[in-house]
């Protein structure tokens, strides 16, 4: 039996009455398969290309990582030879950040010191005039 097209493999249906076996498909002696056997064919040159597209894709992304991992190794070789300079520079940057807090510390003490003293001395001749003050005037208090 020859198709025209896929319609034909279901049978025509009847006319209003009682059920039957209306759009049940026909018997299909040569099958799906040769139905579909043009289709594929004609798809075979762009499957055919979409795998070559594919292994280039993977060709170039395995290319691709074996650079980026080139590339890491030759960051981390860097870094390790850089890092006793790098530790070396920042051991420095702390003890002198820590050095210039322990001198603007010192400074600061010596400023108040040196402020308490002032003020000390400034205070000296009138706390000596009141206890002299005093001594005079218990004396003056215990005269008879």
């Amino acid at each position: 039996m020859a198709r025209l097209s896929i319609l034909d493999r279901f049978r025509p249906v009847g006319a209003p009455g009682p059920a039957g076996p209306v759009g049940v498909p026909a018997v299909d002696e040569p099958g799906h398969a040769a139905e579909l056997a043009p289709v594929f064919a004609a798809l075979t040159a762009d499957v055919e290309s979409c795998r070559r597209l594919v292994e280039e894709a993977q060709q170039q992304a395995e290319a691709t990582l074996a650079d980026a991992r080139a590339e890491a190794a030759a960051i981390i070789s860097r870094a390790r030879l850089d890092e006793p300079a790098a530790r070396a520079d920042a051991a420095a940057a702390v003890e002198q950040a820590a050095s210039a807090d322990d001198e603007r510390t010192l400074q600061t003490a010596h400023d108040a010191a040196t402020a308490l003293r002032e003020s000390g001395s400034a205070r000296l001749p009138a706390a000596v005039r009141l206890v002299v003050d005093r001594l005079l005037a218990d004396q003056l208090a215990s005269r008879p």
